[in-house]
């Protein structure tokens, strides 16, 4: 979370005041003006508000019908809630390599794919824009759905497009660690009717066909869902947050580029596939070795400046997935993917050095985060500090 106030209050106030808190209303309508608001703001025709980047990603891939004999290739750097939303629908995640970007590797892509195959997650991971032209090529190749997990990148870019607006389908999470926030949250993007139809049945089942005609132009016929429906209240902060967004981004990037600019030449940063339209939250340094990144990080702490080690980041990293490496997709047994007949021939013959790349990439990297309140004084005081240790 970066900034909010009076503005994201006085919009609570407002809901409360109006006594109108569900979704649907006569009044304030803040949810549904959030989804179209930030259609406009993203250019995707559909938006859906609902409670979470999985729900999100969850609905896309309902939105695609993806299921139980179906692959879902995911990277594996990426926190665990990309590949439980591929389980949730009752499909296999396969694991791929990032590259050095510690994005979704291409090459590995293409490797993993099998004739099961249905869709690929590409994942922003941090805000570090993956190599969209590449995925998007092979995914037209082999016939693939993408749904983007754009949830660590909200208000990044690729060539010029917003993250998550690239694929099939994307999906974005407003949780309190994110670069706009409601507490908690998450939003659905396409510009594809029947992955819209779907999704809109699915998140909300149990009220959709009750309330507002929400059915009143869905073609796609009603089944059942899950409830991942939010109140007016997190519509109201999150229209608040938005109209912030660019000033955030903005002063993410002029934070971050004067930081570069202040470092010394002899620390290496991380490849981008497009350093401009990265989100700027993190800058990414890469080591020789292992070795080397921990010994910088030491000496960096002793001195007062806390970088992060993406290698220890638990649930990121899929070594740490324990219920997708334990395959335990569900707990009632006929509801696990991984016990699933029509499952027993996929490829999840996980091991705990099958991408060894990825973690030989997470073990080398230190990340220093990036505040967009901070003085032009203080950047200049820790690049110092920084090259000091240098």
């Amino acid at each position: 979370m970066y900034r909010i106030g009076k503005e994201e209050i006085d919009a609570v106030s407002r809901v409360i005041d109006s006594k109108a808190l569900f979704k649907i209303n006569n009044v304030g309508k803040e949810a549904l003006t959030f989804e179209s608001e930030w259609s406009e703001y993203m250019g995707s025709k559909y938006t859906l508000l609902m409670t979470s980047g999985f729900a999100a990603i969850t609905s896309a891939l309902i939105g695609f019908g993806i299921g139980p004999g179906d692959e879902v290739i995911v990277p594996a750097y990426t926190y665990i809630a990309t590949a439980l939303a591929v389980t949730n629908v009752g499909a296999i995640p396969v694991i791929a390599d990032c590259d050095e970007t510690l994005t979704l590797d291409p090459e590995d892509v293409r490797r993993k794919i099998s004739p099961n195959t249905k869709a690929i997650i590409p994942v922003h991971i941090m805000g570090f824009p993956a190599d969209m032209d590449s995925l998007t090529a092979i995914a037209k190749e082999y016939g693939l759905k993408i749904v983007e997990d754009a949830c660590q990148s909200i208000g990044g870019k690729f060539n010029g497009r917003y993250l998550g607006t690239i694929g099939d389908a994307g999906a974005y999470s407003f949780n309190y660690y994110k670069v706009i926030t409601a507490g908690e949250g998450g939003a659905l993007v396409t510009n594809d009717r029947e992955t819209y139809e779907r999704a809109l049945i699915y998140h909300d089942s149990s009220a959709i066909a009750f309330f507002g005609g929400q059915l009143d132009d869905v073609t796609q016929p009603v089944f059942g869902g899950t409830e991942f429906r939010v109140s007016d209240i997190t519509g109201a902060i999150l229209r608040e947050q938005l109209k912030k967004l660019p000033g955030i981004i903005n002063d993410l990037h002029r934070v971050r580029d004067d930081f570069v600019s202040a470092l010394s030449d002899k620390i290496k940063l991380s490849p981008s596939n497009d350093f401009a339209g990265d989100c700027a939250t993190t800058l990414s340094l890469r080591f020789d070795s292992a070795d080397k990144c921990i010994s910088f990080m030491e000496k960096c702490a002793e001195k007062g400046i806390i970088l992060t080690s993406p290698i220890n980041t638990g649930k990121h990293v899929y070594t740490n997935w324990t219920q997708i490496m334990e395959k335990r997709g569900a707990l009632h047994p006929a509801m696990d993917p991984f016990k699933m007949e029509a499952n027993k021939d996929l490829n999840h013959n996980y091991s705990f050095d099958m991408c060894a790349k990825t973690l030989d990439l997470l073990a080398r990297t230190a990340y220093i985060g990036i505040d967009p309140n901070v003085t032009e004084e203080r950047i200049a005081a820790l690049a110092e500090r920084i090259n000091s240790v240098v």
